[in-house]
């Protein structure tokens, strides 16, 4: 099984930028697809963006395409996601989470199609 470990969160204004930063350790990276989720409170969990193992597929809900950005290192072991022109309803906890769920429809977006998942980092965006 992978391990992985979120980073990049924090306090941004509205209109701003951020990185989130996904450090893998354990079973071999590029065994998993990878999807970044958020969860504000009281919300249900969501995808925001998916990747294949390899990098040159990814999947973006119809909600989140234009804004937010998933790559990844294999090298590195690491994944990222760009996040820009933030908003306010950006602000939840974001987790990254592997899967061996191929990076080919909205199927991707399951969160139960997920093996690990990181601890999650937090984004606040103010207005």
């Amino acid at each position: 099984q992978v391990q992985l470990v979120e980073s990049g969160g924090g306090l941004v204004q509205a209109g701003g930028s951020l990185r989130l930063s996904c450090a893998a350790s354990g079973r071999a990276f590029t065994s998993y697809a990878m999807g970044w989720f958020r969860q504000a409170p009281g919300k249900e969990r969501e995808l925001v963006a998916a990747i294949s193992r390899s990098g040159a597929t990814t999947y973006y809900p119809d909600s989140e395409k234009g804004r937010f950005t998933i790559s990844r290192d294999n090298a590195k072991n690491t994944g990222y996601l760009q996040m820009n022109s933030l908003k306010p309803e950006d602000t939840a906890v974001y987790f990254c989470a592997a899967t061996f769920t191929a990076v080919q429809s909205a199927v991707v977006s399951d969160p139960q199609r997920y093996n690990s998942w990181g601890q999650g980092t937090q984004v606040i965006v103010s207005s």
